[in-house]
């Protein structure tokens, strides 16, 4: 997956997600129904573009995150980015779409 994930580089201020994975069980081991699990809004930064170019410069202009970084999601949106071979599902946001960096 590693190798495949490298040869995904998102442009100008587009960021590659992997959202997290929702629980599934209860801490007292109570396995939830998939509708009374609800969706996911973290995930971890996989890749990240160069960022949108400044107009009168012509230069990048640097995004916020950075690969490894966890990031808050919003609820809807994102594009879905299906690998061959891949069963981790993947996400390209725009950095404005990124509700917050969480530390």
């Amino acid at each position: 997956m590693a190798a495949a994930i490298k040869k995904i580089i998102p442009m100008l201020d587009r960021i590659l997600i992997q959202r997290a994975e929702a629980l599934t069980k209860t801490k007292g081991g109570i396995v939830l129904p998939e509708k009374a699990v609800g969706k996911v809004l973290e995930g971890t930064v996989v890749a990240v573009g160069p960022g949108a170019r400044n107009a009168s410069t012509g230069s990048h202009i640097p995004i916020g995150v950075k690969e490894g970084d966890r990031v808050l999601l919003p609820e809807f949106g994102g594009t879905k980015v299906n690998l061959e071979g891949d069963v981790k599902e993947l996400f390209l946001f725009r950095e404005s779409d990124i509700l917050a960096k969480l530390e």
